[in-house]
């Protein structure tokens, strides 16, 4: 049950909102039926005033930060992780719903996996279908031939390595390079430990760069198939792409700067940087292309 009030909950939810609709009441409705355990919902608002977000807090369902402004997800999600003596943190987007006992069946699988930071749900799209959520950390010609084919050949063979698309492997729990941040289980005590998201990503890139800081430190990441819940992805965003489509590929060339920051990987470090923004005007391209139809 909600734990809002109540001195000393085993989970800290923390939600990132930025101008949320009705997905935000079916994300608190859903969390109610995805675990025993006691938790409290804490809302970090990166965008204006909103009633949806004001509903649930009057109603003594959430509690509200305000971040300021538009700070970033990595950001949002630090400050609404702050102070907590919870011993499990829950970051999530608004748009995922529930199944269920999905959060019991991640916290069960943190008792199997002690020295776990980070556990994910089988993340399903709307439609149903199984969306890649645990991946492999992209070796050079992983992520670059994953960039370069995904979207016009979208079940090549690298893309398929690089999402660990085998169907067996949907059902099976087990540790992985890094895990979405749509929705994430985190120990604190491993967050805490290497200092929670990295502020330097905007949005995009900074669930890759925890899970990989993670397992850098002798944390696994860990896929929980058991665990099933909903992800409307771009809720907040698909009618106005071109923002986003930015902000993903700043995120990826800050991560390749850091991954090849060696002096003797410059030319590689640069090629990458360049195929990124040639890949960013295209996709750029075809959404003012999409939306002037």
């Amino acid at each position: 049950m909600p734990a809002v009030g109540h001195p000393a909950p085993s989970v800290r939810v923390v939600c990132v909102i930025f101008n949320p609709g009705g997905e935000l009441n079916a994300f608190a409705a859903s969390l109610a039926t995805a675990t025993s355990a006691t938790y409290e919902l804490v809302l970090v608002n990166n965008g204006a005033p909103n009633d949806v977000a004001r509903s649930l807090v009057d109603s003594g369902a959430a509690r509200l930060v305000e971040s300021g402004g538009n700070v970033g997800y990595g950001r949002a999600a630090n400050l609404g992780a702050r102070g907590s003596t919870a011993p499990w943190l829950v970051v999530a987007n608004p748009d995922v719903v529930w199944h269920p006992g999905s959060l019991d069946a991640l916290l069960g699988a943190a008792a199997r996996h002690p020295r776990a930071g980070a556990f994910g749900p089988k993340i399903l799209d709307e439609d149903g279908t199984v969306y890649p959520s645990a991946r492999a950390i992209p070796s050079l010609g992983l992520g670059a031939g994953h960039a370069l084919l995904a979207r016009a050949w979208p079940s090549n063979p690298i893309s398929r390595r690089y999402r660990r698309e085998n169907a067996t492997e949907h059902d099976t729990e087990r540790p992985v390079g890094w895990l979405s941040g749509a929705l994430l289980l985190l120990r604190r005590e491993a967050f805490e430990d290497v200092q929670g998201f990295d502020t330097a990503y905007f949005m995009f890139f900074e669930d890759l760069d925890l899970g990989e800081r993670l397992g850098s430190s002798g944390w696994e990441n860990v896929v929980v198939p058991s665990a099933t819940v909903t992800h409307a992805q771009g809720t907040s965003w698909k009618r106005t792409p071109e923002p986003m489509i930015r902000a993903h590929h700043a995120s990826a060339r800050r991560y390749v700067r850091g991954r090849y920051r060696r002096w003797y990987q410059a030319p590689v470090r640069w090629s990458v940087v360049l195929g990124l923004h040639a890949r960013e005007l295209a996709e750029v391209a075809l959404s003012r292309r999409a939306r002037s139809r």
